[in-house]
């Protein structure tokens, strides 16, 4: 069977197109790997804000693209099942580097798609650290001090949280083998996944069934506004599918 390739990346920014890498983590069999790399194109300041990597950080360190550290990746992710949260956005900036992810998991759809009665608020790596009330540990049972929004502390949030998330889908399936399971989360990765509740904006907290019903306009131009960008899958689906958009 595959192994679980557990990655984080963080980036010089948000778009998917024209953001680089400039530092990755990821852990397979146990063995964590970090490292930080030199992007093509500056930091911005938003991101250096949120990550705490500088231009100056990186200034000396090595592209991604070319490096040995990419093409041993490369090799594990042809082998093996990438896990992510939000996944849709590592593997775009992975690919923005020439990397390829042929079979990946990605938690937030996961973790969306078991939330079926809309009971968590947000679905952000740190907050379903606490929801779920998961804690990455060392082997000996101690409690590890994770930096947020770093890619190896991340990646050890990640790790805990696919843990829960795979038992809670091991309880609610027809089925004990693993393999099964896997397949069923890769299929459940790959579609739009169904957002509930809006965690952001004038309608925070309300279900998007009931938006549609007072605020249907909204719903019309938040819609419009994303199929511009054409960037947010999870959203246009959502909207469409309560729209009833065909």
């Amino acid at each position: 069977m595959k192994k679980l390739i557990f990655l984080d990346t963080e980036t010089t920014g948000n778009d998917l197109k024209e953001d680089r890498l400039c530092q990755v983590a990821y852990k397979i069999d146990g063995d964590m790997t970090a490292k930080n790399f030199k992007p093509t194109i500056p930091i911005s300041i938003k991101a250096m804000s949120v990550t705490n990597i500088t231009n100056k950080i990186v200034e000396n360190e090595e592209a991604f693209q070319g490096s040995n550290f990419a093409k041993e990746l490369q090799d594990l992710l042809n082998e093996n099942i990438l896990v992510a949260h939000n996944a849709s956005f590592d593997i775009a900036m992975l690919e923005n580097e020439g990397l390829k992810v042929p079979n990946y998991i990605c938690t937030l759809k996961l973790s969306r798609y078991l939330d079926d009665k809309a009971e968590i608020p947000e679905h952000n790596l740190q907050f379903l650290r606490y929801y779920y009330d998961v804690d990455p540990n060392l082997t000996d049972g101690h409690s590890l001090d994770v930096i947020a929004h770093s890619a190896d502390g991340d990646v050890l949030v990640l790790e805990a949280i696919y843990k829960y998330i795979h038992n809670l889908a091991k309880e609610k399936s027809n089925t004990e083998a693993d393999e099964d399971i896997l397949n069923r989360m890769m299929e459940i990765s790959k579609k739009p996944s169904l957002i509930r509740r809006f965690s952001f904006g004038k309608h925070i907290n309300k279900l998007v069934e009931d938006v549609v019903q007072e605020d249907k306009g909204y719903l019309e131009w938040f819609l419009k506004t994303k199929e511009e960008e054409g960037t947010d899958e999870d959203w246009i689906y959502t909207l469409k599918y309560f729209l009833n958009i065909k």
